[in-house]
């Protein structure tokens, strides 16, 4: 297929260059896997290497959704403290979801390894940074619950987080050592490489256009044809649309933008030293980071409102690195873009079974590598034989979020109203 520009700096950068493929034909698959980002790729990686026929639909290029426009912190957990999610998950699940999702990162950077995935990847951690003393009180009692656990992460107090962030605007922060950062598309395109490597089909430019039960399982309806498969996988998480009735709005809809300075060699030497990359605890949150060319990248909730060279987002950015590291002096934007989001209520994912053989991994509240990653194997696992009672997470019937519509518009007013506010 032919591409347009870059979606993300990520987009431009990725030293992994997997070539779009045509759609490659009709025949009949064990799993069709609609989507080609860190859920659909994963699953076709593990279903391959367990011997299945898998094939991947995107209708655009890969990573086109969040994959590719993601911060690429690689997070143990999710937003969630351990006891809330023992209390939301119950006595089996819960321990087991906490379980496989700190192991999360080491799942993903064992891939990485494995496959010799080129995607920039630095395990050095990531840092929760307190905004405020709340945001601090908040973070230590995290640390305590991680701590009774066995996990490697450590509270900072003002001084240190300020030796590893360069400013000190926070109060304190979480360094959690089993984290750390990837450039989010290259890890995309890798798990591509290797899912083709293993025998996977990979087809980009193919809209999948509608879905049909039959005797042996599904006829996949695209805009190039139709295939048969045994079981269908929907991997399209915050970019879901009308292919399954009532799908897309299983969710609460948020975006994420982020703007990428030019690289600023010697001028950054003092922030983030170690390379981890930061997210922190305000009600609307910020993430910063750093990418192997030394530029620096700053996002934060909302639409991208104008672009890398003027407009309210600029602004904005532009204010918050004034505000962090006065020293740094002024700074020009190489690339600005945005990505969605899809929020559940209770900020756990899900995995529905949608109807016999049809499922569909969503809502990952922003936590998608590592989530996709572990998801994909899970699917490959039920499509093999594993009992769905092993899965992380129990699997359920989907159900629509009655607010979805609603919330998702206010929010988009709120996290516009912050950066009017904040780039004033």
């Amino acid at each position: 297929m032919t591409r347009s520009d870059p979606i993300s700096l990520w987009d431009a950068t990725a030293a992994e260059q997997v070539r779009d493929a045509d759609f490659a034909g009709t025949a009949p698959v064990d799993v069709a896997i609609v989507g080609g980002g860190y859920t659909g790729l994963s699953t076709a990686l593990h279903c391959a290497e367990a011997g299945l026929r898998a094939h991947v639909l995107e209708a655009r290029c890969l990573g086109y959704g969040g994959s590719g426009r993601n911060v690429g912190l690689v997070n143990a957990g999710i937003w969630l403290p351990p006891r809330q999610v023992r209390e939301k998950l119950g006595r089996t699940y819960g321990p087991r979801f906490l379980d496989r999702f700190s192991k999360g990162p080491q799942q993903v950077f064992d891939l990485i390894e494995k496959h010799q995935i080129r995607c920039e990847a630095s395990r050095n951690g990531t840092i929760h940074a307190a905004h405020a003393p709340s945001g601090l009180r908040d973070l230590q009692a995290r640390q305590k619950e991680w701590a009774e656990m066995g996990e490697p992460v450590d509270l900072l107090d003002r001084a240190e987080t300020a030796r590893h962030v360069g400013t000190d605007a926070f109060c304190g922060g979480l360094l959690d050592h089993r984290a750390g950062t990837v450039n989010p598309m290259g890890y995309c395109r890798g798990l591509a490489r290797a899912a083709v490597g293993a025998g996977a089909t990979v087809s980009t430019g193919v809209t999948v256009t509608g879905l049909k039960k039959d005797a042996g399982g599904w006829i996949v309806e695209t805009d190039h044809g139709h295939i048969v498969a045994r079981a269908v996988v929907i991997g399209t998480n915050a970019y879901s649309d009308t292919l399954w009735p009532g799908l897309d709005r299983s969710y609460t809809t948020i975006h994420f933008f982020q703007l990428a300075t030019a690289p600023l060699g010697d001028r950054i030497a003092g922030i983030l030293p170690g390379k981890q990359g930061l997210w922190d605890t305000a009600p609307v949150m910020f993430s910063l980071r750093r990418d192997a060319q030394d530029r620096l990248i700053i996002g934060s909730m909302g639409r991208l409102i104008g672009s890398a060279e003027s407009g309210l987002s600029q602004r904005w950015a532009r204010k918050q690195l004034a505000r962090l590291f006065p020293a740094l002096g002024p700074v020009t934007f190489d690339e600005a873009w945005d990505g969605r989001i899809a929020m559940t209520p209770d900020h756990l994912p899900r995995i529905h079974v949608l109807d016999d053989n049809l499922y569909t991994p969503i809502g990952y509240n922003g936590r998608g590598i590592t989530t996709g990653t572990i998801f994909g194997q899970g699917m490959a696992g039920l499509l093999t034989g594993m009992d769905a009672a092993d899965l992380p997470l129990p699997v359920t019937g989907m159900s629509a979020v009655a607010t979805a519509p609603l919330m998702s518009r206010f929010y988009n007013i709120a996290f516009a109203a912050n950066q009017f506010a904040k780039g004033l």
